[in-house]
């Protein structure tokens, strides 16, 4: 395969504070105002100096090299502000480096936000076309492509009306169907598609995912959903304070992001004041063996789980519910209501109620524990604390197990 990007050396640099107010003679102001060591005269009475930081810088990106072959699907993954967004758009040319080379071999179409590339007093129709001259495709080429655009979209009702009364939601719908059947060679989508529903996620990742097994085209995939990242992409990068700290498999890329952003914290209580509600949490904790917090958990521990609720108001049908999750938010595990939890409790107080697993059932992994608190008449929740995360600490070397949890069971003969 061909390499189709290419980055060397590649570093961003930003100025922190205002640069310049944009008349001449206002920067002359202030200019001459600092030569003599005087205040800001252009300030309005009261008001602080946040513009004056010179020499202060950000550096959003340092010293990046990678490359990317044609037909791959590379997923960037990272905490909000490690430098994504700015690396996707210098390679899609929205801003220059400070220093550093790019070589791009190809027509980018990009989705870095909603309504990328979109003129919004322009129809739906007008903005396909608009689009697809941006990318250097003919009339003729947008014509083959028009009908099968405005059918993933969905947005056929509204085509012919101005982009600006759509929705976030018909907005991303279009930027994608445009973005993705217009034949790029490269295709940059940054984290808009949480802007859509459920369906149309699924099927956005369904077609990025034709784009590259079936019709050898480059995927760069920036997404806070690691699920959706590794179902699309072959490779990683984690990016980390504007540098790349792991790039390569990409289940190893996401298990050093979710491992690096994951603290131990089995412990949760109000700290401030109280919600106005009938019904709260007052703490969450994972316990040791005497019902007090827990400092570790380890693999041969039994998990037990404490609560303290408060009723402002005397409450009915109250009822517990606790989930243990995987590293990546999905669902492993749901308790079922017992004998004594259809009527928790029905008069005003405070609360403590707890609850353990029969037998140790967890593995050396990243977990996370959601308790909720629900009105059962009322089909409502009262109240939800999800942050609980963890990791099981393995007690001795044994050989990596697969799966999520191990459940001990005993075999008998006949």
């Amino acid at each position: 395969m061909s390499i189709v990007i290419s980055v060397e050396s590649l570093s961003k640099v930003y100025r922190l504070g205002q640069i310049g107010t944009g008349r001449l003679a206002d920067d002359f102001k202030i200019w001459w105002a600092t030569q003599r060591g005087k205040p800001n005269p252009l300030l309005k009475l009261g008001q602080e100096d946040h513009g004056n930081r010179d020499g202060e810088e950000l550096w959003a990106l340092r010293d990046i090299n990678f490359s990317v072959e044609q037909g791959e699907a590379l997923g960037i993954i990272g905490r909000n502000g490690a430098g994504k967004s700015t690396l996707l758009k210098i390679l899609s040319r929205v801003t220059a480096p400070t220093s550093g080379r790019v070589r791009v071999q190809g027509r980018i179409a990009s989705l870095l936000e909603v309504g990328t590339g979109f003129h919004p007093d322009l129809t739906g129709r007008e903005n396909i076309y608009l689009n697809g001259a941006i990318l250097g495709m003919s009339r003729r080429e947008i014509d083959q492509k028009f009908d099968e655009i405005v059918d993933f979209s969905g947005v056929e009702r509204f085509i012919d009306t101005p982009v600006k009364r759509y929705s976030s939601g018909m907005y991303v719908r279009l930027a994608f169907a445009v973005a993705a059947h217009l034949d790029p060679e490269i295709l940059v989508v940054d984290e808009v598609l949480a802007v859509g529903d459920a369906d149309f996620q699924k099927k956005c990742l369904g077609k990025m995912g034709d784009v590259v097994t079936q019709e050898g085209r480059t995927v760069l995939f920036v997404s806070h959903n690691m699920a959706a990242v590794q179902k699309l992409c072959q490779r990683g990068i984690f990016l980390e304070n504007g540098q790349i700290v792991y790039i390569g498999d990409v289940v190893e890329a996401v298990n050093d992001y979710l491992v690096s952003s994951t603290s131990n914290s089995l412990l949760w209580e109000i700290v401030d004041h109280p919600p106005k509600a009938d019904a709260y949490f007052r703490k969450v904790y994972v316990s040791d063996e005497n019902w007090n917090p827990a400092k570790i958990i380890t693999t041969s521990d039994i998990l037990r789980v404490v609560v303290e609720f408060s009723l402002q108001k005397d409450l009915r049908n109250l009822q517990l519910s606790l989930d243990l999750l995987d590293q990546y938010g999905n669902i492993i595990l749901v308790t079922v209501p017992g004998h004594q939890t259809d009527q928790l409790s029905t008069r005003q107080g405070i609360y403590r109620y707890r609850t353990s697993f029969p037998m140790p059932v967890l593995l050396p992994k990243n977990y996370s524990i959601r308790v909720t608190l629900y009105d059962t008449k009322a089909q409502k929740r009262l109240d939800r604390v999800d942050q609980i995360n963890f990791k099981a600490e393995e007690v001795k070397d044994e050989p990596y197990r697969l799966g999520l949890l191990a459940i001990k069971c005993d075999w008998q003969a006949g």
